[in-house]
This record gives structure tokens, sequence and C-alpha cells, in this order.
């Protein structure tokens, strides 16, 4: 079982395929198994690394422990320790603290940027405001982040999400938490981010609405936006052909721009 000693903990994590690097960061409801259809598809061209966000899966932080303020600092320390230079970041909800976060921070190290239904803890009043009725937000992880035409349709898929959830020790973390925060990214930091950034939300997204994420665009100088239709909030476990071509367009786009 691969470890990396990381910013004073052990963090899980796995590496496959070989080329530009590729880091997945998964949501509040995941760990490093939550990109099962991603990482066959990206390991063909790309080297994908997965790894558990301390506190998740078998990244096990003591009780008292930094949580989420720790996670750039862990991406950080992750990338040393596995040789990579630079990388792009895939996000999604959760994992958007770290890779938006990573970027401000490293822009120098960040290929490219991908806000999976994420606003990535930014702070800005557009942002938070359009964050509504997150309190009536049902408490069950399938039915706050799966549309219910993808549960009816793919029973075992649907069995296989909440599987990948249980394998995470008891998590104590208010989706308002996860979404932004005092002293999250403000306007004026993305008003300078200059990694390309492409957003991706759900249509039918209940935590982070399209018009939270519209509101992000419109921060990010230079993103791209792509609503994906029949999707909630798990874009990327839901619509993974689509979720993963947007993906594969992005970085062949950000590759040509830069030879």
């Amino acid at each position: 079982m691969p470890k990396a000693p990381v910013n004073g903990i052990e963090l899980y994590y796995e590496s496959h395929g070989e080329g530009p690097a590729i880091v997945f960061v998964h949501q509040r409801a995941g760990n490093h198994l939550s990109w099962w259809q991603q990482v066959p598809v990206f390991r063909n061209d790309y080297r994908g690394i997965t790894f558990d966000l301390r506190g998740y899966g078998a990244s096990l932080e003591p009780p008292g422990g930094p949580g989420i303020s720790a996670f750039v600092e862990d991406l950080k320390q992750l990338l040393d320790y596995l040789g990579v230079e630079r990388a792009f970041l895939v996000a999604h909800a959760l994992g958007g603290l770290a890779c938006l976060g990573f970027a401000l921070a490293y822009p120098e190290r960040s290929l490219g940027l991908i806000l999976g239904n994420s606003t990535g803890g930014v702070d800005d009043p557009t942002v938070v405001e359009a964050l509504t009725g997150l309190d009536r937000i049902p408490a069950d992880d399938v039915p706050r982040t799966l549309a219910p035409s993808f549960v009816d349709q793919h029973p075992a898929r649907t069995f296989l999400y909440q599987e990948i959830a249980a394998l995470n020790p008891e998590l104590h973390l208010d989706i308002r938490s996860a979404s932004h925060g005092a002293g999250g990214p403000q306007a004026a930091d993305l008003a300078k981010l200059g990694v390309p950034t492409l957003l991706i939300v759900g249509a039918e997204s209940l935590i982070h609405p399209v018009g939270a994420i519209q509101a992000l665009q419109r921060l990010i100088p230079g993103s791209k936006l792509e609503i994906v239709q029949g999707s909630a909030h798990s874009t990327y476990f839901e619509q993974p052909e689509v979720f993963n071509r947007l993906a594969l367009e992005f970085f062949a786009g950000v590759q040509a721009e830069a030879d």
C-alpha cells in the first residue's frame, strides 16, 4: 500500500501511466477510488495520480489535526515526494479547496485546473449568495449528490458510489464549510490567477448550483464553463464520457497553446 510521508501524516496515493501528470482530487463522499472511470482512460497518455485526502480512505489523520486547512500543503508535498514538478489539477467538490488553493499558491507548478461542481472554497459574496438552499439539501449522499434519473437507471453504479463513500472514516464536515469559509480565496486573488481553468457543473446540482459556478467563472479571467445536462453534483461519476471528453479536450488545448 503506497503511502507518502506528507505534512505529518502518511498519505495514501496511486500513480498510473506515464506522461504529463494529472492529479485527481476527490469529494467529501469519496476517496481515490472515486476516479475509477477516469484513470483507465487518461493513463494511456498521462500519468494519473490519485490519493486520499487527509481524514479520508487510508490517509488517517490524528484527532485534532488541521483538516482541510492542510490540503494545499499536503498536495504540494505529495508532488514533491513523487518528483512531479508540474501537473494538471482535476478536482471534484471538496477537492477544489486543494486544487484551487494550490493553483493560487503555486501557479508555476499548475499546468491547468479543472473544477468539477466546486467553488474551490471561494469566499466572494457573488458566489456565496448563489449557494442557496444548502440547509435544505438531503443529508444522505445519494439524493444529495446524484440525479434521480441516474439512481433509477443505474442501481449498480449507485451502490458502488455508496460503497466507495463507506470506506471513509466517519466524517463531521459541514456542507457549507466545504463550499466556502472565512478566509477563502477572494475576487482579488482570482483576478491574478494565470492558470488555464475549466469549470464543469451538472445542470441539476443541488450543492453547487449552476448560478454559483457562473458567478465563479466571472471572477476567473479566461476561464471556461461547461454545463452538463442529466447530471447533478457528481458529473465525473454520472456522466464520465462527457466529463472525460471535456477534460481531454481542455488538456490538449492547453498543451497546444504551450507548444
